[in-house]
């Protein structure tokens, strides 16, 4: 199974790097037998990279943490949930700012001032709100961890975060030469 995700993600990074052969970059190692669930050709949407990439981190943290395999069990269903929570706030947070950008946009005439003040504390509540899920879920991860363990989470957590900026900045960069620079 983890063999799987890890080609899976493999995957789904060719596709996001499929013109690297045209900058004169190595093409990428093709996959053996090729993953089921994703046919040649169709474009893989965001949420379906997220997920990939939360598969690879969660195989990665196993090896990381050294995860023993009755840990792995627990560890997993509550990293899932850190995630889940994770997306959710984000997802409620842009949302929110897409409102403010809208009614504070100059071109749209100002506004109203009392719907920005309600979508401004509509912010504020899920900031705490999240806060204190991220602080639930962090506690559900750390007592499936002993002391050494929670610490290398948290930093391999950044180590992570970091790999997907980087991922980011790569596939932006390839979409852009595939345009042609524009």
């Amino acid at each position: 199974m983890m063999t799987r995700l890890a080609a899976v993600l493999g995957f789904a990074i060719a596709l996001a790097a499929g013109p690297a052969a045209a900058q004169g970059q190595p093409p990428a190692a093709p996959l053996p037998g090729g993953p089921p669930d994703f046919p040649a050709g169709r474009p893989i949407g965001t949420g379906e990279i997220q997920r990939l990439f939360d598969a690879y981190a969660m195989i990665q943290a196993q090896k990381a943490l050294q995860l023993s395999e009755a840990q792995f069990g627990r560890f997993v269903t509550r990293l899932t949930a850190l995630q889940d929570v994770r997306r959710r706030h984000q997802q409620t947070r842009n949302q929110i700012l897409g409102d403010l950008r809208r009614m504070s946009n100059p071109a749209s005439g100002g506004g109203d001032e009392a719907l920005m003040s309600e979508r401004l504390k509509a912010f504020r509540d899920e900031e705490e709100r999240a806060a204190g899920e991220i602080r639930k879920a962090y506690d559900g991860v750390d007592e499936t961890l002993d002391t050494r363990q929670q610490a290398r989470f948290r930093l391999f957590e950044e180590r992570m975060e970091q790999q997907k900026l980087d991922l980011l900045m790569r596939a932006r960069q390839n979409v852009r030469a595939q345009r042609g620079g524009r």
